[in-house]
């Protein structure tokens, strides 16, 4: 089995949404190498429009690849949770106040887990 080599600099597309239908947020993080934090990162919201279908968003996100010489890209193929951010729009250690759809529930699998 052949091995997948990373190509740096790399970047990851993530999809965020108040349920695992709509998305209002995608953030893209460009890493410089296997050991870099995510730098830089950029966040773009789509209101009442699904990010993964706005052109403008996606012509803005192909820019920042370009932009940063990105080689690889990761995406999830779902929506992997809120678009609210614990500590900036609600506090710390509690369920998301705006997105109960996502209480409980397993970002990755969407399963609601006890």
């Amino acid at each position: 089995m052949k091995k997948n080599k990373t190509e740096y600099p790399a970047a990851t597309i993530a999809f965020y949404g108040p349920d695992d239908k709509h998305a209002t947020k995608v953030v893209v993080a460009i890493l410089s190498n296997a050991t870099a934090d995510p730098d830089p990162l950029r966040r773009w919201m789509g209101g009442i429009t699904d990010v993964r279908a706005d052109k403008k968003i996606g012509d803005e996100i192909q820019a920042f690849l370009a932009e940063h010489g990105v080689k690889q890209v990761v995406a999830t193929d779902r929506i992997i949770g809120c678009p609210h951010e614990s500590g900036q729009d609600y506090p710390d250690g509690i369920d998301c106040p705006f997105c109960s759809f996502w209480t409980k529930r397993n970002r990755f699998t969407h399963e609601i887990e006890e």
